[in-house]
């Protein structure tokens, strides 16, 4: 293993000091219990966002914290969810007064402790609803999650909620943006290599030097297939294909119910893309792959895209959700309406994502 390390005890609590330092006027670290939250909170009246996951995936969550974004993020240790002391001390910190809105990824670990610090936010007087991002198509059920995972649309469900928040909207009508954003995304991911974990220092999966693996998960888990390399074409083909051809899929998640105070089963279904729909398209580098193919890989997307009728009016490419070192690139399609490219187009001004400042 080679990084760019001191112990890898202290990789999480270094590298969030570092962004710190680098970043004082937009963000603050608490330690015991660790956060990252906006150098200006609380802001009274304005509904809080607030994410968090394990790291290892940056500059998720953290490097989205500042105006327009999250005003918090919890960090877990590498590829470890975040306990729900973090949450609930994060959410204390960032209180504005009208409410807390979580945005957990779909793994155990992150639902059932953010679903313990939502309970004990309310047990402070502190009005938090959560809401489920799971958007991944490869597979309905894997390693971690009971369900899809989630992965890309998480990004722009925080940049969205975000600044929906900042515009004055309310708790329970940013609850609902958010819903519709995770219904209206669509994302599947693929590996060239694996990449390595500070503290286990070796692999944490093999693929041959001829192998990829299509439909990985963002902590390495297994996709829908172990192929042998193809081109950037095809590659992109296979995962733009199952995204956009992705039929409507229905499941139960649990959600708090302000009026009720308890959880509730509320069915979703996704509706799915369709001809003449307008799209923003996410390319995602794992953390390895350079910029340059990312963009052989959007060119191919956007040529794939026109001849399925779907319009790209938004774009992101870049390292956004990363696993590590990781070699490969996922693909996400958000379907926008008028008031998703509005709140898209927001100004942004975080470590990591910013415009219109």
């Amino acid at each position: 293993m080679k990084k760019l390390i001191n112990n890898p005890d202290n990789v999480v609590r270094e590298s969030q000091e570092g962004m710190a330092i680098a970043h004082p006027d937009l963000i603050k670290i608490h330690l015991n219990p660790h956060f990252i939250y906006r150098a200006d909170a609380p802001i009274q009246n304005k509904v809080a966002i607030i994410s968090g996951g394990g790291s290892g995936h940056e500059p998720m969550h953290g490097g989205f914290v500042g105006m327009g974004m999250l005003d918090a993020a919890c960090p877990g240790e590498i590829f470890t969810s975040p306990t729900p002391d973090q949450m609930l001390e994060a959410a204390k910190t960032v209180n504005g007064g009208v409410g807390i809105l979580n945005i957990v990824k779909n793994y155990s670990g992150d639902v059932m402790n953010f679903e313990m610090a939502a309970e004990l936010a309310y047990s402070e007087s502190i009005e938090v609803l959560n809401i489920l991002i799971d958007d991944d198509v490869a597979v309905k059920d894997s390693l971690y999650t009971q369900g899809r995972r989630g992965v890309g649309t998480t990004v722009l469900a925080e940049k969205i909620c975000g600044a929906a928040a900042d515009q004055g909207y309310d708790l329970k009508t940013i609850a609902e943006l958010c819903r519709k954003v995770n219904l209206n995304g669509r994302s599947m991911g693929m590996a060239l290599t694996s990449c390595t974990t500070p503290a286990k220092g070796s692999s944490t999966f093999d693929l041959g030097d001829d192998e990829i693996e299509v439909g990985i998960g963002i902590h390495g888990e297994p996709g829908r297939q172990r192929i042998s390399l193809k081109s950037a074409d095809e590659i992109t083909e296979m995962l733009a294909i199952s995204i956009i051809e992705d039929s409507s899929y229905t499941r139960t998640v649990r959600e708090w119910d302000v009026d009720q105070g308890e959880w509730i089963e509320v069915e979703l279904t996704d509706p799915p893309l369709k001809s003449g729909d307008s799209v923003l398209a996410f390319v995602n580098s794992m953390g390895g792959t350079p910029l340059s193919e990312l963009y052989i890989v959007y060119r191919k997307l956007a040529e794939i895209c026109e001849q399925k009728g779907l319009q790209i009016v938004r774009n992101l490419v870049g390292s956004y959700i990363t696993s590590l070192e990781m070699q490969g690139c996922s693909i996400t399609l958000l379907k926008l309406d008028d008031e998703l490219m509005k709140l898209w187009d927001a100004p942004v001004k975080t470590a990591s994502l910013r415009w219109g400042i």
